[in-house]
């Protein structure tokens, strides 16, 4: 697998370190440091160098042999190699010892760069040593241990001569935790004084109840609406639901067969006339009994008032009868059936059967029959109208409190212009239409419940124009005006309104904040106490400690409360 070899320059910093790791496109990144590289020698940052091969999925190896380095990579777990051709292992060093030896190569790093050029001449790798007899090795050592000892020294020989200096070398983080302790009081105290201070002021004001009522009148148009004058625009606000209810059907029909037979239907042509035709239509009536029935085609009754041909064309001109009578006699044998089923239109022959205009008889020569009684449940309109009246009474109420709920807190409603009005309803099935055994017919109607509104400001503003109150009081409160009497005239609608109203003082809550800003408590309420009509003071603030009202009229909030 290929690596990406970097060269660490003396004037690297950790920054330019980690950036040629990140942009480094090798999975594999070996450093190798100068033979002076300060940079190396802090355990914070061969950890953040471990930190940016493992963020950016890269294995980062260093290619020393200086022990100090090898210690501190020993402690974070990075892999070590002596050179470019062996392979990387992570140093064989306890983690307690490599961290105890990494706190102290922190504090020798200043010592270590101020080290003059004949100290790294001395230095020899890692691997020089190895290559060294066992004699060498131990001077080498003692040398080292020289070196730290006398570095030691060195660094004691910093100390200043200054007895404040030297505290404060020595008291370095005590120093650094007071002074955070002195800015976070200073925070605070600038919190809690300047910025967290509010009052919430709550005043109590003397009123008294009145009555109002006035003769008003109102319009369905806006552009005649004229609030001086008491003219109120009435809104319409409705609810339109479509309702659907099962009934029952008390009707009955008879759906059995209807009776037939025949009937023999004549006219009689005076002689001396030149004759004639009578028109007999399908569907006239012909009675006997009180039954009707129907003809069911059309037929004519004619004669033609040839006199030579009488004996043929009258059917009486063998009757002893015909000279007296001086008429000729036409019939016809037409079909007929019973105007409705039942075994009651089964009746026997019969002379007797009324006729229509023009024809002059009708009798039967045989018995109408076939008729039978099947008799099954219908709907009729009483159904109907029962339903729709039962519908309407069960949630007219419910529909009516609906509405006004849906109707905002900026206006009201005048609650007796409430209506209720109800489509033409669909029955399935419908009128005279036969129900099946075991189911009930269906009733489906859309109810639209109205009611007229009034704008609540609009009539607030006329109450508190008619009031006529006393110069410097104020109303405070209209409560639930309501229109009385509301009826329909020719011109419109009129009605009384009427509502009850608290009235007072007029005290304004940029009055109050005008008053009391910036004053202490005591004098804020001793303040107010002289303005007219404020018969209680109560002043909340934020925090305990807070012992004046602020000065920005923003973090002050006034509550006024009428007190009847």
């Amino acid at each position: 697998m290929n690596k990406d070899v970097i060269y660490i320059e003396p004037e690297d910093d950790i920054t330019d370190i980690i950036t040629k790791i990140e942009n480094s496109k090798e999975k594999i990144v070996a450093l190798v440091p100068p033979k002076k590289a300060g940079v190396l020698r802090s355990i914070v940052n061969i950890k953040l160098i471990a930190k940016s091969g493992t963020g950016a999925s890269k294995s980062v190896v260093l290619v020393t042999t200086d022990p100090s380095i090898i210690r501190l990579a020993a402690a974070t777990k990075l892999p070590v190699t002596k050179n470019l051709q062996s392979a990387p292992a992570v140093p064989e060093i306890s983690t307690a010892k490599a961290e105890e030896m990494a706190a102290e190569t922190v504090e020798e790093v200043e010592d270590l760069e101020e080290e003059d050029d004949e100290d790294d001449k001395t230095e020899k790798s890692e691997l020089d040593v190895k290559d060294e007899q066992p004699e060498e090795k131990n001077a080498n050592i003692d040398k080292k241990l020289s070196k730290k000892d006398k570095k030691a020294a060195k660094k004691e020989g910093k100390k200043s001569d200054n007895p404040f200096i030297r505290w404060f070398q020595e008291h370095k983080k005590l120093v650094i935790i007071g002074s955070v302790a002195v800015v976070l009081l200073v925070g605070v105290g600038v919190w809690a004084f300047g910025i967290a201070p509010a009052a919430t002021v709550t005043v109590g004001i003397r009123t008294v109840s009145s009555n109002f009522s006035e003769n008003v009148s109102f319009t369905e148009k806006l552009t005649d609406e004229k609030i001086a004058d008491g003219n109120f625009y009435l809104e319409t606000k409705k609810i339109e639901e479509k309702k659907e209810a099962t009934f029952e059907a008390t009707g009955s029909k008879n759906v059995g067969e209807k009776a037939k037979g025949e009937l023999i239907i004549y006219k009689n042509f005076k002689l001396g006339e030149e004759g004639g035709v009578v028109a007999v239509n399908a569907g006239t009536v012909f009675k006997t009994g009180g039954l009707s029935f129907t003809a069911n085609e059309d037929s004519t009754l004619a004669w033609d008032g040839d006199h030579k041909a009488l004996e043929k064309d009258c059917e009486n001109y063998n009757e002893p009868s015909f000279n007296i009578s001086k008429v000729c006699r036409v019939s016809r044998k037409i079909a007929v059936t019973a105007e409705a089923p039942g075994e009651n239109y089964n009746i026997g022959a019969s002379d007797s059967w009324t006729t229509a205009a023009g024809i002059d008889g009708a009798y039967s020569e045989s018995a109408m029959a076939g008729g039978t009684d099947v008799i099954k449940t219908i709907v009729q309109q009483s159904d109907i109208d029962e339903a729709v009246a039962k519908l309407k009474t069960s949630n007219e109420v419910a529909n009516k409190d609906k509405l006004l709920k849906s109707i905002g807190d900026d206006s009201f409603a005048i609650e007796t212009s409430f209506k209720q009005t109800v489509s033409e309803p669909v029955a399935t099935p419908g009128v005279g239409e036969e129900v099946k055994e075991g189911e009930k017919p269906k009733l489906t109607v859309t109810t639209t419940d109205s009611v007229y509104v009034l704008d609540k400001t609009k009539v607030e503003q006329f109450i508190a124009e008619k009031a006529k109150l006393a110069e410097g009081y104020k109303i405070y409160n209209i409560n639930d005006p309501f229109v009385e009497n509301f009826s329909q005239v020719e011109t419109g609608y009129v009605g009384k309104l009427k509502a009850s109203y608290v009235s007072g003082p007029k005290v304004t809550e940029n009055e109050i904040v005008d008053i009391i800003k910036g004053k202490g408590l005591g004098v804020a309420q001793h303040d107010l106490k002289d303005i007219d009509g404020v018969s209680s003071i109560r002043i909340d603030t934020s925090y305990p400690w807070v012992m004046s009202i602020p000065g920005d009229p923003n973090k002050i909030t006034v509550i006024i409360e009428v007190e009847k």
